[in-house]
């Protein structure tokens, strides 16, 4: 895809897109464009509303965007225009902004127009491209400003988010550890990021106890995939930022066999999804940070090798873990992950996301992911990044009180408490158990919010939450 700024539409031909405010007054005559006038009663520009008009073999189509709009809405209703009104596209495109726009508006059109172009019939035999993904695609935009920044930042962030989607909505035999290590070290040449993975013998050596239980019982080998960013032109006093992303390729529930729910769980690797596509994004957008990131790959099977509830596994802190429940499995490779990356690493700001339990989606259901932290800038700062592009945060507790859930009468600690209430809060417990008390970290359990129901699918699949919150949240630093 090419992306230009034309002064007029002049001599252009093919599809325009024209965007438009909701007027307050009902009965004034919307628009006027190119000689073409539509009348209020036809379409007032309510949000979720399009017109469309042929004119000269040009097709104009109206997008309705409401009184006021936020940065997902606009997104959303740019992607249906995409992904349901393809057939009015052709390779040269116009986009026609509106002058009171700003650069996040303009960011958000074009991600949304980028994302309409997801399909997620990969194996299907009749898989029709989008005419935005043509060689020859073009979009220009028409404005008095200079917005063409923003909306090659906006085609960046839909590059990275379309390459989560493919990631968690492919099937499990095909998204395996082995390939998500392949993925990042494809990603990170094609880049610019440093990828190292550490396979099975080069774990154990490590000794990556927690994070090698785990997928002990798969025929298919672990990887953990470690991943070093740094900017071009380093900025002075720039933070190193840590980031962790549970990447359980297929979830059964090892032992503690799932009853429920297991169809999904090719989406347990979408924390470590997101991480992979916000190290893309921020390696696309050079941002002047140093990122390390890891991301534990493993598939939790069942075998005759598979760890055993009650077992007593060792970490790489060094600290002894009972099995209680051998489903409580991300947070055993997390474990692991955080410590390593301390050790290591030792960042200035620590963030982990992961699908981790079912307890966050009862709590804060399909709207909002979990957040956990005791530092109040990180707390702030997460949050008002998720609000200014939708992809939202609430707080919960990570009081000492809690401590109790993960205490061990034969370990140092236990991976689950066994409760059936506060389950999200004793799982961030017991990843702060393994963070040295480090004064900027921060979880994020994306149950609710990394796959799902929409518009744009049939069955539940990938939202790529996280990779923009976490770029959004590194730049705002």
């Amino acid at each position: 895809m090419k992306i230009n700024s034309i002064p007029n539409l002049a001599n252009f031909s093919g599809t325009i897109l024209i965007p438009v405010f909701e007027s307050a007054e009902k009965n004034q005559r919307v628009n006027t464009f190119n000689d073409i006038e539509i009348s209020a009663k036809v379409f007032s520009a309510k949000k979720d509303t399009h017109y469309v008009v042929e004119k000269s073999n040009t097709i104009h189509l109206f997008i309705g965007l409401g009184k006021t709009t936020d940065y997902k809405s606009i997104k959303t209703i740019f992607r249906r225009i995409s992904a349901k009104q393809k057939e009015l596209f052709s390779v040269n495109l116009a986009l026609v902004l509106p002058e009171q726009v700003d650069d996040n508006q303009v960011e958000a059109m074009i991600s949304g127009l980028i994302l309409g172009t997801y399909n997620l019939g990969h194996f299907k035999l009749d898989k029709k491209s989008h005419p935005f993904l043509d060689t020859d695609f073009t979009l220009n935009l028409v404005s008095a400003s200079d917005h063409l920044a923003a909306a090659k930042k906006g085609l960046k962030i839909a590059k990275a988010q379309l390459s989560v989607y493919e990631l968690v909505n492919l099937p499990p035999n095909t998204v395996n550890p082995k390939y998500m290590a392949t993925w990042a070290k494809d990603s990170g040449e094609k880049y610019g990021f440093q990828v190292d993975v550490l396979g099975y013998e080069a774990s154990k050596i490590a000794g990556l106890g927690a994070f090698l239980a785990v997928g002990k019982g798969s025929e298919n080998e672990p990887q953990f995939i470690i991943m070093n960013y740094s900017p071009k032109q380093p900025v002075e006093n720039s933070k190193h930022i840590g980031l962790v992303g549970k990447g359980i390729t297929f979830d059964t529930g090892g032992l503690n066999i799932k009853t429920a729910g297991m169809l999904h769980m090719k989406c347990d690797m979408a924390g470590g999804g997101a991480v992979l596509g916000a190290m893309q994004l921020i390696a696309d957008l050079q941002l002047p940070v140093q990122v390390t990131a890891i991301v534990p790959c493993a598939e939790n099977s069942v075998d005759a090798k598979s760890f055993l509830p009650s077992d007593v596994i060792q970490s790489y802190s060094g600290h002894s873990i009972e099995i209680i429940d051998t489903d409580a499995e991300g947070r055993l490779v997390l474990a692991d992950g955080l410590s390593y990356l301390i050790k290591n690493y030792k960042p200035d700001y620590i963030v982990d996301i992961a699908t981790l339990t079912g307890s966050s989606v009862a709590t804060l259901g399909f709207e909002c992911g979990a957040l956990f932290t005791n530092n109040k800038e990180m707390a702030e700062k997460l949050q008002q990044s998720g609000d200014a592009i939708g992809e939202r945060l609430w707080p919960l507790p990570l009081w000492d009180v809690y401590k109790s859930d993960i205490e061990s009468d034969i370990a140092d600690v236990k991976n689950y408490s066994g409760k059936p209430v506060a389950g999200a809060i004793s799982a961030a417990k017991f990843l702060e158990y393994f963070t040295k008390e480090h004064k900027a970290w921060a979880h994020l359990d994306i149950a609710g919010v990394a796959f799902g129901d929409d518009e744009f699918a049939k069955s539940k699949h990938a939202t790529a939450y996280g990779v923009h919150l976490l770029t959004k949240f590194i730049e705002n630093l």
